[in-house]
């Protein structure tokens, strides 16, 4: 464990800037550690010395013998220098800054955090902060932290296995009243406030070392660290992230279709999914994925099967399966033939199961069902729908799931669709049964999602290889350029050539036997479409005319062959904050308008290829849709994995745009390459085909 664990584990802590004055921050965190009980030693300091509460005060950290494992401090931002410098003079690893005037206020502030984090590293002091509203360990009640929550009366204070790591100190701990009002448990609350030295992810990632921690939360406003999300993913505790920021990183302009389309947000969520990381979009949906992780049972696979006791509820469950990212299950006929046997004539024994009304009656029918559902192998997770079921109707149901669970060793999730006055035990009853409960069966859904998304089995990239790699292509690097590293990286190209002349354009068009495609070849023209630079078609007699006008704006000209017809897709690769992303979409001139796309970050792991062709909504187009040929799938998975070996060891901030790639019944060929060195700038005039 490193120093950052003491914000769970300390078993001192000092409170620079304590106070004993009624209403002052200074003396919450003393209340705080008091009411609770913690263990430990409570250490306060200010300048004056004598009692604060009742406990020994010191006027400097360096007056306190023995260890102190954690400081708290709650001084002026002028004055928190002073503070670190003795954090680092005693020997105190770690400290919580709570202290805001520096980097959020602006310029000012954030040279004077920059000297803070400086004078800590050189001091050996690890710091929280500043700005934030400090940790609290439930399981071992360490408070260190000036959050009113802890203040009010009825706050629940028992042991948790939820981590949860918040940015914002205020979010943070509000959404930990919404957990503890929903019965959670969380085991630990820190907040980070500006992230300056220890961030969020950190924090985070020393947490998933914690052998009771059942899942872990974050919500995040800065991009994280790839490096850390990788060790968090490795550790085998799910984890899901609340990560603001979605519409400013989709404003970005970009120079390529790929760049317009793999936006910094949409990598990250790409990323998070291939590291099996849950992304979620506000506090409520973190919360259900929270109720999900409290409790030990994964599922093996995506099928799900559901029971309802109402058959809208049944409806609007499967429904919601497919947007979920799971799978209806296909139950085995021997299933379906034994739930004839149980379930009344005018229910369902198809999936979704409706058992009907009728189980107010005769409370059997859920135990009967569920022992058949939870042994069919074909389901992976069973949702259990009812409605408006009071008191004891609830106990026997809850009794029934219950038992299933146990014996089958799936994950049961519960939609239960009625006031909580109908049941006020319903909740409590659930949790001590380990069964998830949500109001309605699409978040139900949404919370058996994330279960999968976080125990699906995940491939590791292949790892690179010892050579250099592909040096990347100059800055200003043509098409014809690009094509022949393409073509030396295996990948398919048209055959073609620049020509000199009208008389060259003729002879280039005889060479390549028949009618071909023309094209300008200017610097800085990435859509030579929209700009008239290419002509399709082109016969000997047409050349000298088409070469004369692409030769007008300005560049060289390009005479290729003309391809088959096949079906036409984009594939690209960009450079990003958290690393390279690769990008596969419908290509042509719809590319942006479409927006059908999918990334990988690269590495790319075995089937990764494969995995980004069938996630695009138009899969079916490549794979002859009404009545037309079938195209080359696995041709255009091995341009995929050849543009990621290509550019694996591309250096700097660039984007290569390979688009269209048209995809042939047998075989894939890249029609048109453009690349960038930097991102676009928003402010630059757009250049057009004349100024080109």
């Amino acid at each position: 464990m490193s120093a950052i664990s003491a914000l769970w584990n300390a078993e001192s802590i000092a409170v620079v800037g304590a106070t004993e004055r009624p209403g002052a921050l200074g003396r919450k965190p003393l209340d705080f550690l008091l009411r609770h009980g913690y263990k430990g030693r409570i250490l306060p300091v200010n300048p004056k010395g004598g009692e604060i509460l009742g406990v020994p005060a010191y006027t400097s950290l360096r007056e306190i013998p023995g260890p102190v494992d954690l400081a708290l401090i709650m001084v002026s931002a002028e004055r928190v220098a002073a503070a670190v410098d003795d954090c680092a003079a005693a020997g105190v690893p770690l400290a919580i800054v709570a202290s805001s005037g520096f980097a959020e206020t602006g310029a000012e502030g954030a040279a004077l955090q920059a000297d803070l984090v400086a004078r800590a590293r050189a001091g050996g002091v690890r710091l929280i902060g500043p700005n934030c509203i400090g940790a609290v360990s439930f399981n071992n009640r360490v408070l260190a932290t000036f959050s009113p929550l802890f203040g009010a009366e009825s706050v629940p204070f028992e042991p948790g296995t939820l981590g949860f790591v918040s940015q914002s100190g205020a979010l943070g701990f509000g959404a930990a009243s919404l957990a503890l009002q929903r019965g959670l448990r969380p085991g630990w609350v820190v907040s980070t406030g500006n992230d300056a030295d220890v961030t969020a992810l950190e924090v985070l990632r020393e947490l998933a070392a914690e052998p009771d921690v059942s899942g872990l939360l974050g919500y995040l406003e800065d991009v994280p660290d790839i490096d850390t999300l990788r060790v968090l993913s490795a550790s085998g505790k799910p984890v899901a992230l609340l990560k603001s920021g979605r519409t400013e990183a989709g404003g970005r302009a970009a120079a390529s279709h790929t760049g317009a389309l793999a936006t910094d947000d949409r990598v990250l969520d790409a990323a998070l999914r291939q590291l099996g990381i849950v992304r979620v979009d506000d506090i409520d949906e973190l919360l259900d994925v929270a109720q999900a992780f409290e409790f030990p049972l994964r599922p093996a696979g995506p099928r799900v099967a559901v029971v309802t006791t109402s058959g809208g509820s049944g409806i609007l469950a499967a429904d919601a399966v497919e947007g979920a990212g799971l799978e209806l299950s296909d139950l085995a006929p021997e299933s379906i033939a034994a739930l004839s046997e149980i379930v009344p004539p005018f229910g369902s024994v198809e999936n979704p199961v409706d058992i009907t009304a009728t189980v107010l009656s005769d409370p059997t029918l859920f135990d009967k069902s569920l022992d058949v559902l939870i042994a069919d192998e074909s389901v992976d997770i069973i949702i259990a729908c009812f409605c408006v079921m009071a008191g004891p109707d609830v106990e026997k149901a809850v009794t029934a799931l219950s038992k299933a669970a146990r014996k089958g060793g799936k994950p049961i999730l519960v939609a239960r669709t009625g006031a909580d006055f109908l049941a006020p035990d319903a909740p409590a009853m659930l949790r001590d049964a380990q069964l998830p409960d949500y109001p309605t069966p699409a978040r139900a859904l949404r919370a058996a999602s994330a279960l999968w998304q976080v125990s699906r089995p995940r491939t590791e990239p292949a790892a690179p290889g010892d050579g250099p790699g592909t040096p990347a292509p100059a800055a200003a690097a043509t098409e014809p350029e690009l094509k022949r590293l393409l073509a030396d990286a295996g990948i398919t190209v048209p055959r073609g050539r620049t020509v000199t002349d009208a008389e060259d354009a003729v002879r280039a068009v005889r060479e390549l036997g028949g009618p071909a495609v023309a094209k300008a070849v200017v610097p800085g023209l990435l859509h030579k479409s929209e700009a008239g630079g290419v002509l399709v078609g082109v016969t000997e007699a047409e050349a000298p005319g088409a070469y004369a006008k692409l030769a007008a704006l300005g560049g060289a000209v390009l005479f290729e062959e003309l391809a088959p017809e096949g079906v036409e897709v984009l594939v690209g690769a960009r450079s990003t904050a958290l690393g390279t992303v690769l990008t596969v979409g419908l290509g042509g001139v719809f590319t942006e308008l479409l927006d059908d796309v999918s990334h990988r970050l690269l590495p790319l792991a075995p089937g990764d290829a494969e995995s980004m062709i069938g996630e695009l909504r138009g899969a079916a187009l490549l794979r002859g849709a009404r009545g037309r040929a079938a195209a080359d799938e696995a041709a255009l998975a091995r341009v995929l994995e050849g543009v990621a070996g290509l550019v694996a060891s591309w250096p700097g901030a660039f984007e290569l745009d390979l688009n269209p790639v048209r995809v042939l019944p047998e075989g894939a060929i890249v029609l048109d390459a453009a690349y960038t060195t930097t991102p676009a700038d928003p402010a630059a005039p757009v250049r057009t085909a004349t100024e080109a």
